[in-house]
């Protein structure tokens, strides 16, 4: 489970020997030199990836769905997660990963462990990716003991390149990123999932609630179609909330790290503890708009529970 919020003024307080715990009866050790090591090799792997990315965007892609006709893959998601996967295994053999193309041929749900982890996303947002839009990137992240301490988010088709690592600030192309200064929600730009609006379930009233409450009480509501991009774009101050629940770890978890170290509060929608494994996001410039924002969808929830209530 994790808890993660930034601040503005928050000390760096990232353990400067190492992190250690006890994992398959062996200590796990990464120092800070280590940590940074591995942040410069995969960036530089991502990069060379970000080629074969824009190769994919620009020509021909096969395309098949997976477990529902919306949820979509391309040869190159593929692709791209094997370069990925192949590489840092070589360089980092003792290293563990959870990668969304393989962990859907398996069909089992993943396990963070206290082992240096990659969860990479190789293509977020593969319907804009398919359509040429270019709201699509690659996200990768590194846990170490379950505590996520690198995060990269690549859009090769604008070439920018999101990174943190845990203590040291966020960056795009090098220069320092922060999040937005605004407390405000009716002041705010926030980013939601609307796609799933459309996808009849017994909750779909709580989704069209949350929806309608949230575009009355803030400036306006976008959809880019790529979480991870949201996530970055919260981290630079271009949006000032993002919200969405049943994400997967691979979406959210280099965001996350990005958006802390901009500065920026990530919690959970209606549990205390953040659980990257179990994603229910609410990303936000501070924690002043986070908890608004959590304390709106509680109400809101809550108001409709009680209509359903009226109409048994």
């Amino acid at each position: 489970m994790l808890k993660i919020r930034g601040s503005r003024h928050a000390v760096r307080a990232f353990n400067r020997s190492v992190v250690l715990s006890k994992a398959s009866g062996s200590a796990i050790m990464s120092s800070e030199l280590d940590i940074r090591n591995y942040f410069e090799f995969a960036k530089e792997l991502i990069l060379k990836a970000g080629e074969v990315f824009k190769c994919g965007f620009e020509g021909e892609k096969i395309v098949e769905s997976k477990a529902h006709e919306w949820d979509l893959v391309t040869d190159y998601d593929k692709k791209i997660e094997d370069i990925l996967i192949k590489s840092l295994k070589e360089k980092f053999p003792d290293h563990e990963f959870i990668g969304e193309e393989t962990t859907a041929s398996v069909k089992n749900a993943p396990v963070l462990t206290d082992k240096p982890t990659w969860l990479i996303d190789p293509i977020d947002g593969t319907i804009n990716y398919i359509n040429a839009n270019p709201n699509t990137c690659i996200s990768v992240a590194l846990a170490v003991c379950k505590k996520i301490v690198v995060g990269i988010i690549y859009n090769p088709i604008t070439s920018e390149l999101y990174t943190a690592i845990k203590g040291h600030g966020a960056f795009l192309n090098d220069k320092p990123i922060k999040t937005s200064r605004n407390t405000e929600l009716r002041k705010s730009l926030i980013e939601l999932e609307l796609f799933s609006l459309r996808i009849a379930s017994k909750n779909r009233d709580i989704r069209w609630g949350r929806f309608e409450a949230l575009l009355n009480a803030s400036q306006g509501i976008r959809f880019l179609g790529s979480a991870a991009m949201a996530l970055a774009y919260v981290a630079k101050g271009a949006i000032d909330c993002f919200q969405m629940d049943h994400l997967q770890p691979w979406d959210v978890a280099a965001g996350v790290l990005i958006i802390c170290e901009a500065g920026g509060t990530v919690i959970d929608t209606k549990d205390e503890e953040y659980n990257v494994m179990k994603p229910k996001t609410i990303a936000a410039a501070n924690e002043t708009l986070a908890m608004e924002i959590k304390q709106l969808i509680t109400d809101t929830d809550l108001k409709i529970m009680r209509k359903r209530l009226t109409r048994t």
